[in-house]
């Protein structure tokens, strides 16, 4: 079935000998949710369900290690080196299937990018030695006997994932992982038949393909992930990759699936900051696919269907990958089937989710707290109630009361209306969003605006009663005579006094500027932003975007700018600030005092430095607003702080912290943390 809006994306298409019935391809993604010993579990399965059932047409099954005894690039990494792995994965595959789309297994091998003690030897392999910077040796090379045997077993695992039910093969190619590492001319130092010039440096990858083809057949396709660029100095380039494909493709690939990058140096351009911009590959994506003459799975980033029609319109892609959209929406193309684009929860690669993979958690998205716990019985209750109709209840509904409408405040009240509770939502401004809205504010940031807008959509065509222009007060809420009550006011301002002349120059809060920028309408000359974490930074390039020329003041050294940032989006955040012409940055800098036409600084031990400005904004951090919690704890109303109303933190911990406090407060017990991190302190009754 098509889709009128969107008729290439909901088109069937062959790949192989296997037929999908859209284009939509849910990538690999590691989800840490087999078992310590790389066995398949509930999670694992009810997480891959949840996405095959949101219409997803081919689902590749997130990287399973061929050859546990080099290590696995996950501590819980799902394995199919071993006979005993099969019938788990046959549960995995048959679930998938029947959930409605064809399912592909991805096969693995790490080589030195292994999770630390998971090697049975001291050392994890690579083509050639590897060492720290300190000469230290961190990865040795193979033998060549030792190449040849783990040919043979990517073919083994083939052959238990073919018994398992899997319909197709994707190889792990990409991203610096041992057939990469072969590839590139910065790995692959040897001179023999594995290495030393171009034809052995491809040798290891052909082999692998040959050797799968062969395990195969023609009834199922080979698919080969693979990096178009590494975006490392001396790395691979997009040419080099164009010499490649056409040798996979002979060698049997039946499909290529493009992405960049490499874990060492370019992890930026695996794994997209907010600030990259949708379906920045897809033209390498078509200069791959013209090389090949096969088909492209494209990884855009692409978070809204009209930019994969348009790709596939193009000819930049014949399918189109959706990894972190599907953590965020697992309904994604059941909702962009039936042009619902409002009702789309869009991820806004704030990388929370990478978060969780770099401490070994299992996964999971900002936005929604249900990913990763899809098998969870609360969530079976949770459908319960959201499905139960108005009024089936025998006693009245109990009411909720959330103060404070951002992205904490938004889905707290978003779930306690949809398991049944009568809910008030207080919100002092004119407008929901709270911190979102500041957030948002910078340059790079629309993925957040794109947020805001699903939280207003969805708060319009709830059940809750929105108070606008509302301070909530205790009287106003005890008068509810609610059950509950969670506190989002966010945070203020830290107080920082500064020495200022009585004609001193305006001193704002960054936050104020970010949200009203009219406020610096008459600035003509620089304006000094003090603060160089990561609200000072995203401020000073907001500034510069308006015309202004900005000093950037920080008491840190220069490599510690906005250091508590996501680092996928510091790095690039970090070298758009030292490129921009209009903005000087001024570290191991103090203010000593704001005068009529600048401020004078303190610059390490060197002599007070005055610089000439028209006016001053703080980004000096800011400290958590909680004072309703105290009032509501002495009258005995059950009542959490959440989000920056409890401790400064990110949008993920706002809403997994609405999440926990709920659970908690509906259980009685006291809200003290939850395993999602910050963002959440309940206190109960009396």
């Amino acid at each position: 079935m098509s889709s009128e809006k969107y008729p290439l994306l909901f088109s069937s298409f062959e790949l192989g000998a296997l037929v999908l019935s859209n284009r939509i391809v849910m990538a690999p993604m590691s989800s840490s949710l087999a078992d310590t010993d790389g066995r398949v579990t509930r999670e694992l399965v009810g997480f891959m369900e949840a996405r095959a059932r949101g219409g997803t047409g081919l689902v590749i099954v997130e990287f399973s290690c061929v050859d546990g005894y080099y290590g696995l690039g996950e501590a819980r990494q799902p394995r199919i080196d071993r006979d005993g792995d099969v019938d788990g994965h046959a549960w995995l595959a048959g679930t998938i299937k029947a959930a409605g789309a064809r399912v592909c297994l991805q096969l693995h091998l790490p080589g030195q990018y292994v999770v630390q003690g998971t090697c049975v030897e001291p050392l994890p392999i690579a083509p050639s030695d590897v060492f720290a910077r300190d000469g230290r040796q961190i990865a040795r090379a193979l033998r060549g006997d030792e190449i040849e045997r783990l040919v043979e077993r990517y073919a083994e695992a083939a052959r238990r994932a073919v018994r398992a039910g899997y319909e197709a093969i994707e190889v792990h190619g990409a991203h610096g992982y041992l057939p990469m590492a072969f590839l590139s001319p910065r790995k692959n130092h040897r001179d023999d038949a594995w290495g030393g010039d171009f034809d052995r440096r491809v040798a290891f990858p052909l082999a692998i393909v040959r050797a799968l083809r062969a395990e195969l057949g023609s009834a199922r396709p080979l698919i080969y992930r693979l990096s178009a660029a590494e975006f490392v100095e001396a790395g691979l380039s997009i040419d080099d990759m164009e010499r490649v494909v056409p040798r996979l493709v002979e060698a049997g690939c039946d499909a290529l699936h493009v992405s960049t990058g490499v874990i060492e140096g370019a992890l930026d351009k695996i794994v997209d900051p907010m600030s990259s911009h949708e379906g920045w590959r897809f033209g390498m994506g078509r200069r791959i696919r013209e090389a090949a003459g096969v088909p492209v799975i494209a990884v855009g980033p692409v978070r809204w269907p009209a930019t994969a029609e348009k790709a596939l319109a193009t000819g930049d892609a014949d399918l189109i990958a959706l990894g972190r959209p599907l953590l965020a929406d697992p309904e994604w193309a059941n909702k962009a089937r039936h042009d619902r684009l409002p009702d789309i929860t869009p991820c806004t690669n704030c990388n929370w989710c990478m978060d969780r993979v770099r401490h070994h958690l299992s996964i999971g998205c900002a936005e929604s707290p249900r990913t990763g716990h899809e098998t969870d019985e609360e969530w079976q209750d949770y459908d319960r109630r959201s499905r139960a109709p108005r009024g089936a209840m025998p006693t009245a509904a109990p009411v909720a009361a959330v103060v404070g409408a951002g992205p904490g405040g938004l889905y707290a009240a978003l779930h306690f209306d949809a398991i049944g509770y009568t809910t008030h939502l207080f919100e002092a401004q004119d407008d929901i969003g709270g911190g979102l809205v500041t957030s948002a504010a910078p340059p790079f940031k629309e993925p957040l605006r794109w947020y805001l807008d699903h939280l207003r959509h969805r708060v319009a065509v709830s059940g809750v009663t929105v108070h606008l222009g509302t301070r909530a007060t205790a009287t106003q809420l005890l008068a509810l005579q609610p059950s509950a009550v969670l506190i989002a006011t966010g945070s203020r301002g830290r107080a920082m006094p500064l020495s200022q002349a009585s004609d001193a120059i305006a001193v704002h809060e960054a936050t104020d500027i970010l949200t009203s920028p009219e406020l610096l309408a008459d600035v003509t000359g620089p304006v000094i932003v003090y603060g160089g974490g990561e609200t000072g930074c995203e401020t000073a390039e907001f500034l510069v975007a308006r015309g202004i020329d900005v000093k950037l003041v920080t008491r840190s050294a220069l490599n510690e700018l906005a250091r508590a940032a996501e680092p996928m989006y510091r790095r690039q955040l970090r070298a758009r600030l030292a490129a921009n012409r209009r903005l000087e940055i001024i570290a191991h800098a103090a203010i000593d005092r704001v005068e009529s036409d600048g401020v004078t600084l303190h610059v390490d031990t060197m002599p007070p430095r005055f610089v000439p400005a028209c006016a001053v904004v703080m980004a000096q951090g800011r400290e958590p607003a909680n004072d309703l919690v105290a009032v509501l704890c002495r009258e005995g109303i059950p009542c959490a702080a959440i989000g920056d109303a409890h401790a400064i933190g990110r949008i993920g911990d706002a809403v997994h912290g609405a999440h926990a406090a709920i659970r908690a407060l509906e259980s009685g017990a006291h809200c003290e943390g939850n395993d999602h991190g910050r963002g959440m302190l309940a206190v109960s009754p009396r």
